[in-house]
């Protein structure tokens, strides 16, 4: 019982994580910016590099507040460096990685000088979720019900954007302030994301429950619901690995995205092996 009181909260945290970022990573990989999340998840802790080199905690309100301020700015950067002009070769997806590597780069210069700076940077990619507390988790869930009724409200725009962008932007909408709209409430919730769990277990919540689910179904409804069971059960089965074998959380529950994501791409490739067999014979 004890172990299972002590795992709770984590596991309630990937929860949450997984209910958010599972519906933000179905909008991403049919806009094709996979990466946006990584960058906009790295561009938040160098906003919190920043505060932390200015004297403030790493897990202050004011922390929070300037790597909301710099997660802001990047969703304005990505949404106005949307090009729509079949005469433009620079795709989108390529500012995107300039930003993260900029980014990156920026983040490890500031720490290189600060105490504890390799520690600070290593909490920074793969998170400490073990140790997240309920009145955190409490909060978590809380900002992202907020952004999800946001979403829910603008769903058919965020929608036809995402899936059908010739049609967005015949229909007259304003495709760049709906497109900052989106990022900058997927800011908000990547800026909490990643002070929880870091940058690459915040990119695995939303990137592979997605890709895992377009393998399997093409309704949105369904590729959700496949998103969140598989998102509920990797992040169960990497927090009680973690703990077992005594292992970083984060960095457990990204190879167990990848373990899940390998299996279901051998099963898909299994079941489509029988399927085409029984079609021939």
């Amino acid at each position: 019982m004890d172990i299972l009181s002590f795992l709770l909260a984590p596991f309630v945290a990937g929860l949450i994580l997984t209910g958010i970022h599972a519906y933000l990573g179905l909008h991403v990989v049919e806009r094709g910016v996979i990466f946006v999340d990584l960058s906009l998840a790295q561009i938040a802790a160098l906003g919190t590099t920043v505060a932390f080199l200015a004297g403030h905690g790493l897990h202050s309100n004011m922390a929070y507040f300037w790597s909301l301020g710099f997660t802001v700015l990047g969703a304005a950067i990505f949404a106005f460096t949307r090009i729509h002009d079949a005469k433009t070769r620079i795709p989108q997806e390529a500012i995107i990685g300039i930003v993260y590597a900029v980014s990156a780069a920026a983040a490890i210069l500031a720490m290189s000088k600060a105490p504890e700076g390799t520690e600070h940077i290593k909490d920074m990619l793969v998170g400490n979720i073990l140790t997240v507390s309920w009145r955190h988790v409490a909060e978590t869930a809380a900002l992202y019900s907020l952004v999800g009724v946001f979403h829910w409200f603008c769903r058919h725009k965020f929608l036809m954007i995402s899936t059908a962008p010739e049609e967005a932007y015949r229909s007259g909408i304003s495709v760049k302030l709906w497109d900052f709209l989106f990022y900058a409430s997927f800011g908000f919730v990547v800026t909490s994301s990643v002070a929880i769990a870091g940058v690459l277990l915040v990119f695995s919540y939303l990137i592979v429950p997605s890709v895992a689910a377009m393998m399997f179904a093409r309704r949105v409804g369904t590729r959700l619901a496949f998103g969140w069971t598989m998102g509920a059960v990797v992040s169960g089965l990497g927090v009680y690995l973690s703990f077992v074998l005594d292992l970083p959380t984060g960095a457990t529950i990204v190879c167990s995205f990848g373990a899940a994501l390998a299996a279901l791409a051998l099963l898909k490739l299994f079941t489509r092996g029988r399927a085409s067999g029984l079609v021939v014979s």
